[in-house]
C-alpha cells in the first residue's frame, strides 16, 4: 500500500516537472510580450494541424488554463509534437 502511494507521488511530481518544462520559456527567462504573440499567432495556427489529426480540436475555453498544461504533455507524447510547437499551442489555448 505505501509502495503504491509513493509511486503515485512520483508520478504526480514528475508529470509536474515534466508539465513545467514543456510550458516554460528557453532558459526560464520571461517571455517578452512580442513572444508571447508570436507564439500565440504560431499556436492557432498549429492547433487545428496537430488537434485535427486524431480527433475534433477540442476550443480552448473547454479548460482552465493550467489544464492545458497535462494536455498538451500528454497530446505531445501521442503526436510527437515538438517542443516548441506545443509551446506555441499551449499558449494559444490560455489565452483564449
Amino acid at each position: 500500500m505505501i509502495t503504491m502511494i509513493k509511486k503515485t507521488l512520483a508520478v504526480i511530481v514528475l508529470a509536474a516537472m515534466v508539465a513545467g518544462s514543456v510550458c516554460a520559456p528557453a532558459f526560464g527567462q520571461p517571455m517578452t510580450k512580442a513572444e508571447k504573440r508570436r507564439l500565440f499567432l504560431k499556436g492557432a495556427k498549429l492547433w487545428g494541424v496537430y488537434c485535427n489529426q486524431c480527433h475534433n480540436a477540442r476550443p480552448p475555453g473547454e479548460k482552465a488554463p493550467y489544464e492545458w498544461d497535462m494536455e498538451i504533455m500528454h497530446m505531445r507524447t501521442l503526436s510527437n509534437m515538438p517542443e516548441d510547437d506545443a509551446q506555441a499551442i499551449v499558449q494559444y489555448l490560455k489565452a483564449k
